[in-house]
């Protein structure tokens, strides 16, 4: 069992979110915390004279109200925390910042560009300082 467990959630994922929090509730100390996280990648500033600047200004606003939504539908209580930049540095940054002892990380089954790039599962999974489980969608 785990006092503390960060599950962070890809707003347009809700379905893996969603086992990764009841995943979560099954491992958590009966004094342990869920803290759902979600992050909203900054767009870059090359981009942004692109973006209608409504849509930049309420991206957090949307991604915060998505995951309370998933948290309050299943009936688990979680702490909803929003944070701004790369997915995988501000979810390491956040397990750091709350001495989290476990990472539920969903992830998807590897195709070519991960080989390339990486993912951020595999990112997390290397750099973490606690547990990390990966939870794989079915193929």
């Amino acid at each position: 069992m785990f006092k503390k467990i960060i599950v962070p959630v890809d707003c347009g994922q809700m379905g893996k979110g969603e086992k990764s929090l009841r995943q979560a509730a099954s491992l958590k100390n009966p004094d342990g915390e869920i803290i759902l996280l979600t992050v909203v990648e900054k767009i870059p500033a090359y981009l942004t004279i692109d973006v209608p600047y409504e849509l930049n200004a309420t991206a957090g606003d949307e991604a915060r109200r998505i995951v309370s939504h998933l948290a309050s539908r299943t009936g688990i209580e979680a702490k909803v925390e929003l944070r701004f930049g790369a997915a995988a540095h501000e979810i390491l940054e956040c397990a750091r910042d709350h001495a989290a002892d476990l990472i539920i990380i969903a992830s998807h089954v590897p195709d070519f560009s991960n080989y390339l790039i990486g993912a951020t599962a595999d990112r997390v999974v290397r750099h973490a300082r606690c547990s990390v489980l990966v939870s794989r969608e079915e193929a």
